[in-house]
């Protein structure tokens, strides 16, 4: 699949579509937990089905899981019943172990699990693009040194960081090429750490890496998501761009509206429901009404794909997730039929009729 071409379409269509980070919730039409998904190929294969085919997204998506590659690297790695696995520990905390730090090859730890998942996927999904998920080099570095040692060393021993990053880098590029060869469409790499950082550190620890890795791998079939849920990274967006993404995906917390007005228009710009204080709540009332509001406010913007904040947790309530789509589809209906009335009868002041019926 023409890849450039379909995002190009994406932002010009007047079907537009939602697209939240919606796998996990598999679980809860597969009847398993969350420890059996991740140590299943073929369940994780039949889950992406299964979403695709209950919502109507642009695409299909893999599992964000940023233990994954920290992992093979050797980190100790917490499996829990029904929660994504976490990385515990730190395996480098000095330059010796940093020089030490051996780079594994694609299919170590889970790696292989995961690959195996995406080819049966694949064979699975074939009516929409699908996009694998990795790990940033940043969020990875930190991993493997703890997160917050991660932070300090960058001012204190940033050529101690600078090594493992290198190291993080090699193993990235063998290990997303491992998943464009298979036939994925995309990836999304989550980087959420580097967000944590001043703009220049995050330049230079992270978006100068990340910009390594898509100029390497991204082409006219193979797109990258960048993905960063950290706070205020509307202030950080001059790193963001420069990662050369043709997709962005951002957490809760961004100001999405500057952020659209701020990315070029030329790329897709994805966000932002809250996945734990909205999409987990106990109100469909609360889902319907913060998703109408965020789809108000940027649906002006073409290159806007509104979206989750982040992944969706496993048990968020299905009808919330229903209730989701109900009202985009609802949303983008209207916006259409505006733009049918608009366009036969133009300067119509029937739009606050259509839009918004409630306030007429």
């Amino acid at each position: 699949m023409n890849m450039d071409l379909w995002v190009r379409e994406q932002i010009a269509t007047q079907d537009k579509k939602a697209m939240p980070l919606l796998s996990y919730p598999a679980v809860q039409q597969l009847f398993i937990t969350v420890d059996r998904l991740v140590n299943s190929s073929s369940e994780m294969a039949l889950g992406v089905r299964l979403m695709a085919d209950r919502y109507n997204m642009p695409f299909a998506t893999t599992y964000m899981d940023l233990s994954i590659e920290a992992e093979a690297f050797g980190a100790a790695c917490t499996y829990h019943t029904n929660e994504i696995p976490t990385i515990t520990g730190q395996i480098v905390s000095d330059e010796e172990e940093a020089n030490a730090l051996q780079i594994p090859e694609v299919g170590a730890g889970r790696t292989g699990k995961v690959l195996r998942a995406l080819g049966k996927t694949l064979t699975l999904v074939n009516d929409r693009p699908v996009f694998a998920n990795c790990t940033g080099p940043f969020s990875m570095a930190g991993r493997l040194m703890d997160v917050n040692e991660a932070l300090i060393l960058t001012y204190e021993e940033p050529e101690l960081v600078h090594t493992v990053l290198e190291k993080c880098t090699q193993f990235l590029l063998k290990y997303i090429k491992a998943m464009k060869d298979l036939g994925a469409n995309g990836v999304i790499m989550a980087e959420p750490l580097a967000g944590l950082m001043s703009v220049n550190a995050m330049q230079e620890f992270s978006s100068n890496y990340v910009r390594r890795i898509i100029d390497e791998l991204q082409d006219r079939d193979f797109v990258f998501v960048y993905h960063n849920c950290s706070n205020a990274i509307e202030k950080k967006a001059d790193a963001v761009i420069s990662t050369g993404a043709r997709m962005f995906h951002f957490g809760e917390n961004a100001d999405m509206w500057q952020l659209l007005q701020i990315l070029p228009k030329d790329v897709i710009v994805m966000g932002n429901i809250s996945p734990s204080a909205v999409f987990m709540c106990d109100s469909t009332d609360k889902m319907a009404q913060d998703t109408q509001n965020l789809l108000r406010k940027c649906l002006v913007h073409e290159n806007f794909m509104i979206s989750s904040g982040c992944d969706i947790p496993a048990h968020t309530p299905l009808q919330n997730i229903d209730k989701f789509f109900e009202v985009i589809n609802l949303g983008y209906h209207k916006v259409r039929l505006w733009n049918q009335i608009n366009r036969a009868y133009p300067h119509n002041p029937a739009m606050e009729k259509i839009l918004n019926p409630d306030q007429a």
